[in-house]
């Protein structure tokens, strides 16, 4: 089988290799984009990460193409509809490492409530300091967490050992977890009115696309604090930008943002512009969230610790022998 690996270099190849003694392998950095599909149009199976973009263009210029093992949990980045068309199967990483994003979640949080941005950007610039970088205390507060699928679940667990009370809205309750772990499921809007930091662990799907609107962001406390390490779509971000200038909201701590894979290039951002093929204000809202001072934000990197990518190469690994095998596994569809 021809398998052709996109958007690896050093080390996170090496998993692969197990793979050379009967499989064909290539290896890019680049992503797997409708500009270079051609040049791999020979492929039997792909594993990329997210920043592929497989929609049916793609997809239609590997002919050969059987299976896809993406390197990622969700799976927005692929036209599944034309997969199940065509026959292919497509492959995820169901669970990496929950406690990797979770642990993300409190160092933004604590980047916030200790304002250690400022902090060392300050120290560096010579002044040893503390005036005016006064936070506050996670102990007593109120964590909401939206979502108690894996990563939600381990996000409760740190935050009981930070003495914070937890509220939680599901779709789906798992009352033994709030029974083992000590939190309590309440509605969407109870959980807004009352949390002093909301953090978001939801998939990316049509019913939660902005989820966190204008209206939820109305029915929040005041001053309270939102983290979202799930998906860019999840939350209006200009409605996010107009709240923390009208200070309903104290500060932001994101991991992910619409239309990441235009912000990650100026060239892309620029020639969006002209193609019109990106939400342009979704663009300007995320330049203005970058500036904004009481907002941190990372490059999607919760994921990104080395165990964490190990589990997610070996995982990946055994997708695709399983698939070249006839039995494959974490199948998507």
């Amino acid at each position: 089988m021809k398998i052709h690996v996109f958007e690896t270099e050093g080390w996170e190849r090496d998993p692969f290799r197990s793979l050379e003694d009967k499989h064909e392998l290539s290896f890019t950095s680049d992503a797997l984009s409708a500009d270079n599909a051609a040049e791999h149009a020979d492929a039997e199976a792909v594993s990329t990460f997210i920043y592929s973009a497989l929609g049916a263009d793609v997809l239609d210029a590997l002919p050969a193409l059987r299976s896809v093992a993406s390197r990622s949990t969700g799976v927005d980045h692929i036209d599944l509809g034309r997969c199940r068309e065509r026959g292919i199967t497509v492959c995820n990483v169901p669970t990496y490492g929950a406690n990797t994003v979770a642990e993300h979640v409190f160092g933004l949080l604590l980047m916030i409530s200790h304002r250690l941005e400022e902090a060392v950007q300050r120290t560096r610039s010579g002044r040893f300091d503390s005036h005016g970088l006064q936070g506050f205390d996670l102990k007593g507060r109120v964590m909401g967490v939206v979502g108690t699928g894996d990563i939600g679940r381990e996000t409760i667990r740190i935050a009981t050992g930070f003495r914070m009370q937890v509220l939680a809205y599901d779709v789906a309750p798992d009352e033994e977890a709030a029974r083992s772990l000590g939190f309590d499921y309440v509605s969407l809007d109870e959980l807004l009115a009352r949390a002093d930091v909301i953090s978001l662990h939801v998939p990316d799907i049509p019913e939660t696309e902005h989820l966190i609107d204008r209206p939820q962001f109305d029915r929040m406390k005041n001053g309270a604090v939102l983290i979202n390490t799930a998906r860019g779509s999840i939350v209006n971000t200009r409605a996010l930008a107009r709240a923390l200038a009208e200070q309903k909201l104290a500060a932001a701590g994101l991991d992910v943002l619409p239309e990441e894979p235009v912000i990650r290039e100026e060239a892309e951002l620029l020639r969006s512009v002209y193609e019109q093929s990106h939400n342009l204000d979704n663009l300007l809202a995320n330049e203005v969230l970058a500036h904004l001072r009481n907002v941190v934000i990372t490059p999607h990197s919760a994921f990104n610790t080395r165990e964490a990518v190990g589990r997610i190469l070996d995982t990946t690994v055994e997708n695709l022998r399983g698939c070249a095998e006839g039995r494959p596994r974490n199948v998507v569809t």
